[in-house]
């Protein structure tokens, strides 16, 4: 990337300029000077060190259970608590499918009966319950109790049964390992190692679209040095957040930060190397051209970065606790990737001169190719005809957008991992000749003394196949129930509402709350929903202010916002048409829609405050649509880097094998290029030509924007 040869690095600023161009131009020359550089090399190295061990034990503070994330008030977490107070209360169900097409023959009851004993002699908290055969005759279920103090035990003791079953298998037998406790082993596993696959991942393909970007072998490894140092720092703060404030952190929170990190912190990276190497063919010394890059870039990136933290910070309203657990993490991940960016990097660039740039060095005196270049040229054909292109991009956008209408939630468990882990396929083995729930039942406690008339409601409830007894404390009963539907399914989600209506008006003395895996997916749901109904209006509100802040404008926050927002609906569009109707995926996982949602606007309106804060800093020189010309052209090639490497860090998330996180990876990655590549490139600048200085309404430039014409 080039830049224009003579930019506008001494105007005179407006008055609404003032107070923050004074501050940062006092601040500005701290990270660079003399001996100041060293020392801030210095500082970071040593503050790194010494949070590096705390960044280690990341894993400490991490929670990825229910008990963790499940709205607080809901009757699901309350089961959970109560479920304490029984024997069984620190174990969970293991359900062991046996399946043959055609009926189970002597061989296989032979080994089910060889498994029982192998499996209780293996260990003895080991509580294996009676077979249970099909009506059908082609497989049976035996459950084990196991217990589940500890994640890594309960991972061992999985694996010691998926061992014993699949052992000596008479051919044509199906054996898998599921319910509860394999479903959660499956689960953990993916969360196994979650930051360091996503870690490794977001490095290379960061450090493989800087040397595209910069086209030398060295200056990559400044930016991607600083972000990757920033990831550390950030997971040590983290670390610290989680143990002072007793705050659980989930693996995909964690996972989602490091992807923050390096997406983020490497677009503010990206924009401050592209105004330094600008000021360095009018500087002739690094540190110059350095403190004027800080001074003219700083805001931008500031208020790009306090966007996204301001926005993540809704998060903490959440009622949903993965919800709000992403807001610390996000806010950490960011917050250091900005110090970092605007201290560390500088000083490693001064550092290391000009010379890094080689060998495409800028040189003093050189003309930059940037008002003849890709985007001047865009620029210049959307200011013929701007209102034809703002209309027909809004179109486009509106098209790709239709797909919403067939946006829908699915809690399956088939729809939980983008392959089949052993759980799943055992899941789908139940349904072929058991009550779809037969494998993930649902528990109901009540008191104990109600225990006689809380069984028949239960029983007499729509969608129960089967209830039983299974637990009494002094004062509590527990109950054991079989759904007919599928777990996670809407069928399964109305049962669950019609059971504790039933419970409610039928016996309304007997305290009867309903738990287990679909009633936490159906609580689970609602409060996402809540969620969304009031962080996204939150959401809102905060960039626009932001906005109405950085452009001292009404009418250009509401413009930018709108593209936005219009932008994000049509990300939303394609991914609801690839994951539902060409990948055949029933729906989106609860949360996705929001998580989206908030990066995709306040990371996505980064790109139209680099664009529209250089706009502004041009305007009142040389006109507002001149100032479009320029800022376009300077900024193209800059953001259309940053939008790429932004997108394909949140690809990243596509390694994983959980369907959620690569919703949101696809969301956001694509969202991120439709604001980078036509919202910020063709919509913005085209809407900015036709309303000219009018953009500005109500600050002076609407009336005065400095054009030699008035314009």
């Amino acid at each position: 990337m080039s830049h224009h040869t003579k930019p506008h690095t001494d105007h005179p600023q407006t008055g609404d300029q003032e107070p923050s161009r004074g501050v940062l131009a006092r601040l500005a020359p701290l990270p660079t000077g003399g001996r100041m550089r060293w020392v801030v090399l210095a500082f970071w190295i040593a503050v790194v060190a010494l949070t590096a061990p705390l960044a280690a034990r990341i894993g400490e503070v991490e929670d990825n259970g229910s008990r963790a994330f499940l709205p607080g008030s809901s009757d699901s977490l309350r089961v959970i608590e109560l479920q304490d107070q029984f024997e069984t209360g620190d174990s969970i169900p293991a359900v062991i499918v046996y399946q043959r097409d055609g009926g189970l023959a002597a061989e296989d009851l032979a080994k089910i009966e060889s498994d029982g004993a192998a499996i209780t002699a293996a260990n003895p908290a080991f509580q294996a319950t009676p077979l249970t055969p099909s009506e059908d005759g082609q497989a049976a279920l035996l459950t084990v109790i196991v217990p589940d103090v500890d994640d890594d035990q309960l991972a061992s003791d999985v694996a010691t049964l998926r061992e014993l079953v699949s052992s000596d298998l008479p051919a044509g037998l199906e054996a898998k390992v599921t319910g509860p406790a394999g479903i959660g082993v499956d689960l953990g596993e993916v969360f196994e190692g979650i930051n360091g696959r996503l870690l490794g991942a977001a490095a290379i393909v960061v450090a493989v679209l800087l040397l595209i970007t910069y086209r030398s072998p060295f200056l990559w490894i400044i930016p991607l040095l600083a972000v990757a140092l920033a990831d550390r720092l950030a997971n040590g703060v983290l670390f610290g957040l989680g143990k002072a404030f007793d705050i659980a952190i989930s693996g995909q929170s964690v996972g989602i930060m490091a992807i923050l990190v390096f997406g983020a912190g490497t677009d503010y990276a990206l924009l401050l190397i592209a105004r330094y190497r600008e000021e360095l063919r009018v500087h002739e010394r690094p540190d110059q051209a350095m403190t004027v890059a800080l001074r003219q870039a700083a805001p931008a990136i500031l208020a790009s970065g306090g966007t996204v933290i301001l926005g993540l910070a809704c998060l903490l309203v959440a009622d949903l606790n993965s919800n709000r657990s992403l807001g610390p993490a996000g806010i950490a991940g960011i917050l250091c990737a900005l110090v970092l960016t605007l201290t560390l990097l500088p000083a490693l660039l001064v550092i290391a001169t000009r010379r890094v740039f080689w060998p495409f060095v800028p040189k003093l005196g050189s003309e930059g190719s940037d008002a003849a270049g890709f985007w001047a040229r865009v620029g210049a054909w959307v200011s013929r005809r701007p209102r034809p292109v703002w209309i027909g991009a809004t179109l486009l956008l509106l098209a790709l957008s239709v797909g919403v209408f067939n946006y829908s939630v699915s809690f399956s468990q088939d729809d939980q991992f983008t392959n089949e882990p052993e759980a799943i396929q055992g899941a789908q083995l139940i349904a072929e000749s058991f009550p779809a729930g037969a494998g993930s039942p649902t528990t109901v406690i009540a008191d104990l003394a109600a225990a006689d008339a809380v069984l028949p409601v239960i029983g007499g409830v729509e969608g129960v196949a089967d209830v039983q007894p299974t637990g009494e404390t002094d004062d509590l009963v527990s109950f054991s129930v079989t759904l007919t539907s599928e777990p996670g399914t809407d069928e399964a989600f109305d049962t669950i509402q019609a059971l504790r209506d039933a419970l409610a008006t039928d016996a309304p003395g007997a305290n009867a709350l309903v738990g287990g895996s679909d009633a936490e997916g159906y609580d689970t749901g609602r409060a996402s929903e809540r969620d969304q109904n009031l962080i996204i209006p939150l959401v809102l509100l905060v960039v626009f202010l932001v906005l109405a802040w950085l452009l001292r404008s009404l009418l250009a926050p509401l413009l930018l916002l709108a593209t936005n927002v219009l932008s994000t609906v049509a990300a939303l569009g394609v991914t609801v048409f690839i994951f539902q109707n060409v990948l055949g995926y029933e729906g989106f996982q609860a949360g996705v829609l929001l998580i989206g949602f908030v990066f995709l606007i306040a990371l996505g309106v980064d790109y139209n405050i680099f664009l529209m804060s250089r706009v502004h800093e041009e305007s009142p020189i040389i006109g507002t649509p001149a100032g479009m010309l320029k800022g376009l052209a300077v900024t193209g090639g800059v953001i259309t880097s940053a939008g790429i490497v932004l997108a394909a860090t949140f690809a990243v998330l596509g390694i994983l094998p959980l369907v959620a996180l690569a919703q949101v990876g696809f969301l956001v990655s694509f969202g991120v290029l439709l604001d980078a590549l036509l919202v910020r490139s063709i919509l913005v600048p085209a809407i900015t030509f036709d309303l000219g200085r009018r953009l500005w309404w109500p600050s002076g430039l609407s009336r005065n924007d400095g054009a030699p014409d008035g314009d």
